[in-house]
């Protein structure tokens, strides 16, 4: 038997970044209680998932300009739900 499963890693990350930046960062990170590390973290993941729900939204607007651009009439409909269920 076979069990599949994913294992979520996570990556360490080297950034070089002004020193005043860090020491601003880290007193901000303090005052929420928090690490400089959640902060990007936070940070980041808030960017992706931004960026992700504007890219579904880009999707969803294509999907629907072409339902506009592209309808076909295909005339009346001339049968009803019975008709199509109908055993021969």
């Amino acid at each position: 038997m076979w069990f599949t499963y994913y294992v979520q890693m996570k990556r360490n990350l080297t950034l070089a970044i002004d020193d005043r930046i860090v020491k601003e960062a880290r007193k901000i990170a303090l005052d929420r209680e928090t690490t400089l590390t959640k902060l990007v973290r936070d940070y980041l993941e808030k960017l992706v998932a931004e960026n992700s729900s504007t890219e579904k939204q880009r999707a969803v607007d294509q999907l629907n300009e072409s339902f506009k651009r592209y309808q076909v009439h295909v005339g009346k409909r001339t049968w009803n739900r019975a008709d199509l269920h109908e055993r021969t």
